[in-house]
């Protein structure tokens, strides 16, 4: 695809030639002939002055990608020799044991089996690894015999961590058929007796695939324990008036979940969704702010996550709302994204941090075509302002592959892990501790005392679409 950029200096280095052909003819008095051969001469040292500057932009472009391959490919043999820390320590315990621990025995043998196939995989993603470093070297040759030779995109390992054992059931959703009236009394019911779940879903760096965040999605149980989501409940609730209620219970749980989670890392934050009527409600998000504030040690980790609509809807109170969690040191993220057309500036001035954009729109070339900028600079766009591009809903690994290209440090979908519930047991245990911790508003009675598989080791790669659809069915 042509850019506007490439198109620009054509035109240029057209005016440049033409402009020296007309001087020579009308100050040097040379000729119609001489005048426009020197104007052809200039013009095509000029277009071999810009195919050999873009030569040399394209092989570093393709210097820095295998750089990431390496950094890739270090990070998988971190994990290969972690694994075998885990095997040796497993195995000189299981040489201590006496007869009487066989069921224990046999529990941990079938751990090590899967942690064997897990280095298989890991070894076999090194191995294509090495080989994808060696395309990309002879990518840089040929480069250097042409200005546009294509570039071989990084294979990405696909490796999860997750075991059987820790898989969750989730319980059934709810029927499709309900209406507003019914799903309006289920949110009611499920307020008062404080059946308001937390499931995460991680957000991985790319290529390496790390879990750097949980996203928290709340869902909603009636009283045959039938799941209502997001998108089935949002709209009755906020037009009852009841968002800020649950935006409440969620806000308190994401704070109990970052705790849990920075015990084991610090390098983990949490995002958080809040709804546009809880920003412009100062009643509601009076105790919102309190709560934030008494809980402001957490700020550099509690990412704030508003629709796209609400930013370029923002009223006189919604901005001074948004300048006070500001001031707190909280960061916002942006998701719901609908198009392009994005003032970074604007956005990092009101302290957002993140731009969640789908990955489909990304790679979509109807979408680029109606856009401000190119999405392959979109990227580069926002870090110059301190804001990170997240693809969202990633599906396969096809998508990843090109979204590389667009230089997305996080990425996060179903490829990589679907949305998990918090442990029900652990929450309902810690729930009598911390109740009086909690907003104003707020009632929870199922605090979150530890994260199930979404709450794992935030240095272990996720991935593995078969085995996340398998955790889904679980």
């Amino acid at each position: 695809m042509i850019r506007i950029s490439t198109i620009f200096i054509a035109i240029c280095m057209v005016l440049i030639a033409a402009s020296l052909g007309l001087v020579l003819y009308s100050m040097a008095g040379l000729g119609t002939t001489e005048s426009a051969i020197v104007a052809l001469t200039a013009l095509t040292f000029l277009i071999l002055y810009n195919a050999v500057s873009m030569r040399l932009r394209d092989r570093t472009d393709v210097g820095s990608q295998i750089a990431d391959l390496s950094r890739g490919t270090a990070d998988l043999a971190r994990q290969v020799a972690e694994f075998g820390r885990r095997m040796n320590a497993i195995e000189t315990r299981l040489s201590s044991t006496d007869s009487s621990g066989q069921d224990r025995i046999q529990s941990v043998m079938g751990e090590i089996g899967e942690l064997g196939s897990l280095v298989k995989q890991l070894a076999d993603s090194v191995a294509s690894h090495d080989d994808i470093l060696a395309n990309a070297g002879g990518i840089v040759a040929a480069q250097t015999s042409t200005a546009h030779a294509p570039q071989e995109a990084a294979e990405i390992v696909d490796v999860s961590a997750s075991s059987a054992t820790d898989q969750l059931s989730e319980p059934p959703p709810a029927p499709a058929n309900l209406n507003n009236a019914q799903i309006l009394t289920a949110v009611k019911n499920a307020i008062k007796a404080s059946r308001i779940d937390l499931y995460l879903q991680p957000m991985v760096t790319l290529p390496q695939r790390k879990v750097r965040f949980y996203e928290a999605v709340s869902r909603l149980r009636d009283e045959k324990d039938q799941v209502l989501t997001a998108g089935d409940f949002i709209g009755p609730a906020e037009a009852a008036g009841l968002m800020g209620q649950i935006d409440n219970m969620v806000m308190f749980r994401c704070i109990q979940v970052l705790r849990r989670l920075m015990v084991r890392s610090k390098d983990v934050g949490v995002f958080c969704n809040v709804s546009a009527s809880t920003l412009a409600n100062p009643t509601i998000f009076g105790p919102c702010l309190d709560f934030l504030e008494a809980n402001r040690a957490l700020a550099p980790s509690l990412v704030l996550e508003f629709k796209q609509s609400t930013f370029r809807h923002l009223g006189p109170v919604e901005s001074e709302h948004l300048a006070s969690l500001a001031r707190l040191g909280y960061g916002f993220s942006i998701d719901n994204v609908t198009d392009l057309r994005i003032d970074a500036r604007e956005l990092a001035d009101r302290s957002v941090k993140f731009i969640k954009v789908p990955a489909a729109m990304l790679l979509d070339q109807k979408q680029l075509s109606s856009a401000d900028i190119h999405a392959a600079d979109l990227s580069d766009l926002l870090a110059r302002f301190g804001i990170d591009l997240v693809a969202e809903r990633i599906e396969g690994e096809r998508a990843v592959i090109d979204l590389l290209d667009f230089d997305v440090r996080f990425g996060q979908g179903f490829l990589f892990a679907p949305p998990r519930p918090l442990r029900p047991e652990d929450a309902s245990n810690s729930a009598g501790d911390t109740k009086a911790a909690s907003p104003k508003s707020a009632t929870p009675a199922n605090t979150a005392a530890s994260v199930a598989m979404a709450s794992a080791d935030p240095h272990r790669l996720t991935g593995n679409a078969a085995l996340a659809r398998r955790a889904a069915k679980s």
